[in-house]
């Protein structure tokens, strides 16, 4: 399964290259993302209509690809800004926050949530709430900025203190970029992508889609 991710920001060619990492470092056998450029649009998700201004970007990004080799598309956001409506692009979208929930209410597990800053803590509970996600909490503010995003250390110390007290099983963390360690005991803080690439490594097989 070969898929094309597109950054939901303005990011610079190093950060590209960090986020291409990623996805190469926890994509599963038979599962291939190429991450672009958003090109024009905002620079950050810092409140409700740069959410808006990112979704809008996005699909014009994805309605001038070229569709052939791509099995489905996959916007570089939890916020899944191309959900929820029937946009006519030529190959399904997939959403990381839908997949990664999925996988916890599969379970029948309890979910809470952190995000960067209000505005994607607020579209995120909009968001698990149309998909019928409960969570245990509204979504926890971590008070940082969009370059904290890179900074390991500094966003664990950050979600380590906002899930303390919290009465789940796993915490899905609500940015698509942030490298997350291994943890001994619950709450376990999601990474998403790791979750939803994981679920779709499975539908290939089962579908016979392969990269």
């Amino acid at each position: 399964m070969r898929l094309l991710a597109i950054t939901p920001i303005v990011v610079d060619d190093a950060e590209l290259a960090r986020r291409q990492a990623r996805y190469d470092e926890l994509a599963p056998d038979g599962v291939r993302v190429d991450l672009e450029h958003l090109g024009e649009g905002p620079r950050a998700l810092e409140t409700a209509a740069d959410v808006r201004a990112s979704e809008a970007a996005l699909l014009e990004r994805y309605r001038a690809a070229d569709p052939a080799g791509w099995d489905g598309y996959l916007p570089d956001c939890v916020l899944d800004p191309l959900s929820g409506a029937d946009h006519d692009l030529p190959r399904p979208v997939f959403g990381i926050g839908r997949l990664a929930a999925g996988f916890v209410a599969g379970q029948g597990a309890r979910l809470g949530a952190v995000a960067r800053n209000a505005a994607i803590a607020a579209e995120l509970d909009r968001r698990l709430a149309s998909y019928d996600v409960a969570t245990v909490a509204p979504t926890a503010v971590l008070d940082l900025s969009v370059e904290d995003i890179a900074d390991d250390a500094t966003w664990a110390v950050a979600a380590a203190r906002a899930v303390e007290g919290l009465d789940c099983d796993y915490v899905l963390n609500a940015c698509s970029a942030v490298e997350v360690a291994e943890q001994a005991t619950a709450p376990y803080l999601l990474d998403p992508t790791a979750a939803a690439l994981a679920l779709l490594a499975h539908r290939g097989a089962v579908t016979g889609v392969r990269a």
